[in-house]
C-alpha cells in the first residue's frame, strides 16, 4: 500500500450527491449504468458510468445519495463521457457495493 500525505488526500474532492437519472449502458464492456448525479450548487450535475448492475436495480438507485470523486478529469468510456467516479467496494464475487452516507446530508457536502 502506498502512503500518501495529508496534502495529497486534501486534493481529492469526495462529495455527496443524489442520483437523479439512471439509464442502461448496453455499449459498456462490463455491465453498467449511466448515471446523472446532483452534487449541489458548487459542483452541479455530473455524469458517471457505474458497474452497479449486479446488486442494484435502476429504481432502487434513483434518489439515493452516493459518494463521488468530482475532480478527476473526464474519461471516455465507449460512447459515454464519465465526469466523476462513484465510490464503492468490490466484493469477492466482483459485485460493487456503494459507499453511501449513513444519513441524508446536503448534496455537495465534502468528505473531510
Amino acid at each position: 500500500m502506498k502512503v500518501i500525505t495529508w496534502d495529497d488526500f486534501e486534493q481529492v474532492e469526495l462529495r455527496v450527491g443524489t442520483i437523479i437519472e439512471v439509464q442502461p449502458f448496453p455499449e459498456a464492456r462490463k455491465p453498467a449504468y449511466k448515471l446523472r448525479v446532483d452534487f449541489g450548487e458548487d459542483v452541479g450535475i455530473k455524469k458517471s458510468s457505474a458497474q452497479l448492475t449486479a446488486l442494484y436495480q435502476p429504481e432502487h438507485l434513483l434518489g439515493r445519495q452516493v459518494l463521488g470523486v468530482v475532480n478527476f478529469p473526464p474519461r471516455q468510456i465507449g460512447p459515454f463521457r464519465s465526469e466523476c467516479l462513484i465510490c464503492g467496494f468490490y466484493r469477492p464475487d466482483g459485485a460493487v457495493v456503494l459507499a453511501i452516507p449513513e444519513q441524508d446530508i446536503p448534496n455537495g457536502a465534502k468528505l473531510g
